[in-house]
């Protein structure tokens, strides 16, 4: 597995800024149903029922939002670089500013487990995560985390 085949080029966006946890949701929301044709209602309302059995802020700025979801063929990524970062409830208790949502099929076995632990591992390096930073552009995140170590390693 490999987060080319995660994540789309249009699925990657910078935002300015966040008012909360929920209009989080809902832009993925609404990314979710342009990139990848998911109703948006759906895809928010999995993830506030995900959210809600413990949060997906894996601190350093990192949250990781995950649901199941039916209309869904493969699993499939977006990621958010947010420019103000949002208070998340991490279990660091610091705001997240890269947010890495994963959507899989509502029968996927291991294939989201798979998919989380890549993601994960990728985020995990600091490099990674200071080129994520440091650069707003869409394009260059996608290649960016495409081309990451990590990537490599599922």
């Amino acid at each position: 597995m490999d987060l080319s085949n995660i994540l789309r080029p249009d699925a990657v966006r910078t935002v300015s800024t966040l008012t909360s946890k929920k209009r989080l949701f809902m832009e993925l929301g609404d990314i979710a149903g342009a990139v990848y044709d998911l109703p948006a209602g759906d895809t928010v309302q999995a993830l506030l029922e995900r959210e809600s059995l413990g949060p997906t802020g894996v601190g350093k700025g990192i949250a990781l939002p995950h649901a199941r979801l039916n209309g869904l063929d493969e699993v499939a990524g977006i990621f958010l670089r947010i420019e103000k970062p949002l208070e998340f409830d991490a279990i660091d208790r610091q705001p997240v500013d890269l947010v890495f949502a994963l959507f899989a099929p509502a029968d996927s076995g291991v294939d989201h487990l798979k998919a989380l632990a890549l993601v994960s591992r990728t985020l995990r390096d600091a490099s990674v995560c200071a080129k994520l930073r440091a650069n707003g552009d869409p394009a260059t995140l996608h290649a960016v985390l495409t081309e990451a170590p990590a990537s490599e390693a599922a």
